[in-house]
């Protein structure tokens, strides 16, 4: 099984920019996919950005051209780096580790946009 922790997350204001950060350990391997997902209040949690063990990234469109997701496989760590924020970016951000055994989740991390 894998263990997951995020940081990263925090309040910014709109434009402004964070970098989410989630660290995995324990069995990691035959590693399917990495994906960052979010959940805003009454809301259902979406899928915000994933990245495949063969580099394929993909992303919601709301996100795309302002956040990068990225990986360093050397410290089993997965990045999501968020620019020009908006108050809709506001949510609960949640790690997600695939392998072919299973899926994993962080505990989540608060981010909040607001002036």
């Amino acid at each position: 099984q894998v263990q997951l922790v995020e940081s990263g997350g925090g309040l910014v204001q709109p434009g402004g920019s964070l970098r989410l950060s989630c660290a995995a350990s324990g069995d990691i391997f035959a590693i399917v996919a990495r994906a960052w997902y979010r959940q805003a209040p009454g809301k259902q949690r979406e899928l915000v950005a994933a990245i495949t063990s063969g580099g394929t990234t993909n992303y919601v469109d709301s996100v795309k051209g302002r956040f990068t997701i990225s990986r360093d496989n050397a410290n089993n760590t997965v990045y999501l780096q968020m620019n020009s924020l908006k108050a809709e970016d506001t949510a609960v951000y949640y790690c997600n580790w695939m392998t072919a055994y299973g899926s994993s989740w962080g505990q989540g991390t608060q981010v909040t946009v607001s002036s």
